[in-house]
């Protein structure tokens, strides 16, 4: 099987404030779907867009970027069999949280 992560924009979720218990429900509906089929690896939103950069000589600094369009906001990480069976969780998961969803392919762990 294959890891997906499914991810969003931070800002992407964009409804009325009235309408939040609702899209709270019917996301955590779609996280137990994912894991009662047994693709559920790891989720979760973020709590602030406050972020640290790590360089390589070790030196951190705030972040992210300025020069950032897009943050992440929050994410899941599927094992699904095909690129297909991640498109349709994410799509469920679009629905339930009312905005788009990317996914990304994640690369096999060289040490496993």
């Amino acid at each position: 099987m294959t890891r997906y992560l499914i991810s969003f924009d931070d800002g992407a979720m964009t409804f009325p404030e009235e309408e939040l218990p609702a899209v709270a429900e019917a996301s955590q509906a779609v996280v137990r779907e994912a894991r009662d089929a047994g693709v559920w690896v790891f989720g979760g939103g973020l709590e602030s867009q406050r972020a640290s950069v790590v360089a390589t000589d070790g030196t951190v600094a705030d972040g992210p970027y300025p020069e950032t369009k897009a943050v992440l906001g929050g994410f899941s990480v599927i094992d699904v069999p095909s690129r297909e069976e991640a498109l349709e969780w994410a799509a469920r998961i679009a629905a339930a949280c009312r905005c788009a969803q990317e996914v990304r392919e994640i690369m096999p762990d060289p040490t496993a």
